[in-house]
């Protein structure tokens, strides 16, 4: 195929950074979608020309001229839709977190692998040069031996009509802001020695089982430390990586957003440099190289295993402050 025929599952707000703008860059088309109610679909594909809606997310699995599935869901229904899409032999490109635990990303793994189906978790600041160079940073030397890292995640409060509030659709800052902390210090964990250990967690509910901010302390097997820190009350958004060495550190000023800050600051010593690494979308990095996946069988970076070793650090989060899985 030589462009991708796209079904968006949801109606959703980030759908339109994530997939309608990446794929109309990359001229791949969106064949269809489907919302909890026909309108709201029929609405989504207005503003954003989606060549069908369709009356429900199951039409839209069994669609024949739907090649690949986005899943932009409330966190607990990703699992159960991603299931649905392998078992139709469809690839799915899915939101983070790719499930509401790690059981059910086991249990969506297991099937895709039998079915040989591509399901991938849209960790989409792994594919943007931002991130690229931070990892070349460490790997020639630059910052000499990694020693710490910090991954700050904060945003304003969501309404309170928001899934990220509700724990039956598995909201949470850990779940909604600090996958992606954690996902970032397992990456790193090959400049580390291996995958780090979670030392403590702390996390402020703000209804019963639902965190409103979760700090996550981590160490290395090399003795280095990490620190996820998480926040849906803050003030202003924030989303920095920073790495320090034994000869400097790096700090990435919007790792998760880099079309709006694409900056690194980087500082050896004495001196500081800033290096920009272009403001073209992550999501649109993110859906190049999952379709030249699926239509070269280049590798991806990260698979379902990945995914399923984030949620378990997710459980493993949760537990360690004191409360349970989603």
């Amino acid at each position: 195929m030589s462009g991708l025929r796209i079904g968006v599952l949801g109606a959703s707000r980030i759908a339109e950074n994530a997939i309608v703008e990446p794929a109309r860059m990359l001229g791949h088309r969106l064949v269809a979608c489907a919302a909890r109610d026909r309108g709201r679909a029929e609405a989504f594909a207005s503003k954003h020309g989606v060549e069908r809606a369709l009356p429900s997310y199951q039409y839209l699995i069994d669609d024949p001229d739907v090649d690949v599935v986005y899943n932009p869901l409330a966190n607990s229904l990703h699992a159960p839709w991603n299931l649905a899409a392998v078992r139709a032999g469809k690839p799915v490109l899915t939101e983070k977190p790719f499930a509401r635990n790690r059981t059910e990303a086991a249990h969506v793994a297991e099937v895709a692998s039998a079915q040989g189906v591509t399901v991938m978790e849209g960790f989409h600041y792994l594919f943007h040069p931002v991130t690229r160079r931070l990892q070349q940073l460490l790997s020639e030397g630059t910052l000499g031996e990694l020693r710490h890292v910090e991954v700050v995640m904060r945003m304003p409060t969501p309404a309170p009509t928001d899934p990220r509030w509700s724990l039956e659709l598995a909201g949470g800052a850990l779940m909604d802001l600090g996958c992606y902390g954690l996902h970032s210090h397992r990456l790193l964990g090959s400049w580390a020695g291996g995958s780090p250990r979670i030392v403590e967690a702390r996390a402020v509910e703000r209804f019963p089982g639902i965190d409103e901010t979760f700090d996550v302390d981590l160490e290395f097997p090399n003795g280095a430390t990490g620190a996820s820190l998480n926040s849906m009350i803050h003030p202003a958004h924030q989303f920095t990586l920073t790495l320090f060495g034994s000869k400097g550190r790096a700090c990435a000023h919007n790792f998760i957003e880099p079309h709006q800050d694409d900056r690194i600051t980087v500082t050896i010593g004495s001196d500081t440099t800033v290096e920009n690494l272009g403001t073209r979308s992550s999501y649109t990095y993110q859906l190049e190289t999952f379709a030249e996946h699926l239509t070269e069988g280049t590798p991806l970076p990260i698979d379902a295993d990945d995914a399923v070793a984030n949620m378990t650090m997710v459980d493993e989060a949760y537990r360690a402050a004191g409360m349970s899985p989603r």
